[in-house]
């Protein structure tokens, strides 16, 4: 079923408002909010972990944690931990982080791609509950199994934007997750590129695409959203704007170009409450669209 989820950003706002906003969200209706972890703001895990225990249902997917700056096996536990307090409502996400921060921290690997090709498969191995043993350029486990796997492994999702890493994410995570500021036919084109990774892969099923869309609503929308890409002269085509009816005419667009879950990113002058709010209505007013009714 397709979704609508949204985001709470670590730019305008701090940790301490994530809480608030997180049960805002889930009494909008919304089902999904996405946190993600830049250097130096707040913790990815830490903030899920807060968020989830301040709500009752509401999914948080994590888009993106850096994959340099932790060893793997960290990783599935701090994951197979939150997901077995709060099992199937989180969304764990990694990405090669901004190469500048990695460099900043020591953490930076001369090979971002060999990094998340090796780690993603051990992480899901991990989080499957198996015993894992690996012999890598970067990942070096030695018969590694997790006590308390969770009862169920949730998806591993890959940020992806050049056309290697596209494939890459196809061929070794369970879902995407696909920056703002891109056109309906960019999407498209980042979906297929995935969709042929996870085949030459040789790998079933389909791999889960969650794509970020800049979003604003109110009579002064598209003024508002447009602004944020003022660099872009085809800005109008990279954002959602308007009315709930027009934002949810842009959604299905979105979803129509392969997105499963299209994730509104509000611009950073907006009251989130009211935000999260019109975001409900739009899940509402799509068919599958994940809204509460």
């Amino acid at each position: 079923m397709s979704r609508i989820g949204t985001i709470f950003s670590p730019y305008p706002h701090p940790p301490e408002q994530l809480r608030d906003a997180a049960r805002a969200a889930e009494d909008a209706g919304v089902e999904e909010l996405w946190l993600w972890e830049d250097c130096f703001r707040s913790s990815a895990w830490a903030a899920a972990a807060a968020a989830l225990a301040v709500t009752d249902h509401l999914r948080i997917g994590v888009g993106i944690a850096p994959l340099p700056l932790r060893n793997v096996a960290v990783s599935a536990m701090e994951i197979a931990t939150i997901e077995r307090m709060f099992p199937g409502r989180l969304l764990p996400g990694f990405g090669h982080g901004v190469q500048d921060w990695m460099r900043q921290v020591g953490a930076k690997v001369a090979s971002p791609l060999t990094l998340m090709r090796e780690q993603l498969p051990a992480l899901r191995s991990l989080l499957a509950g198996e015993t894992v043993s690996a012999e890598g350029r970067y990942v070096k486990l030695r018969d590694v199994t997790l006590d308390w796997p969770p009862a169920a492994a949730p998806l591993v999702y890959a940020a992806a934007e050049g056309p290697k890493t596209l494939a890459l994410a196809g061929a070794v995570a369970d879902g995407v997750v696909l920056d703002s500021r891109h056109t309906v036919d960019e999407i498209a084109a980042a979906v297929r590129a995935v969709r042929a990774g996870r085949a030459e892969a040789g790998r079933e099923g389909r791999t889960d695409v969650v794509a970020y869309v800049l979003t604003a609503f109110g009579p002064d929308a598209h003024e508002r959203a447009t602004a944020v890409l003022a660099d872009r002269a085809d800005a109008a085509d990279r954002v959602l704007a308007g009315s709930v009816s027009e934002v949810a005419e842009g959604v299905a667009r979105f979803q129509a170009a392969g997105v499963d879950d299209v994730v509104l990113l509000p611009t950073d002058d907006v009251d989130l409450a009211a935000f999260f709010s019109a975001v409900g209505q739009v899940a509402v007013s799509l068919p599958n669209g994940g809204g509460a009714s």
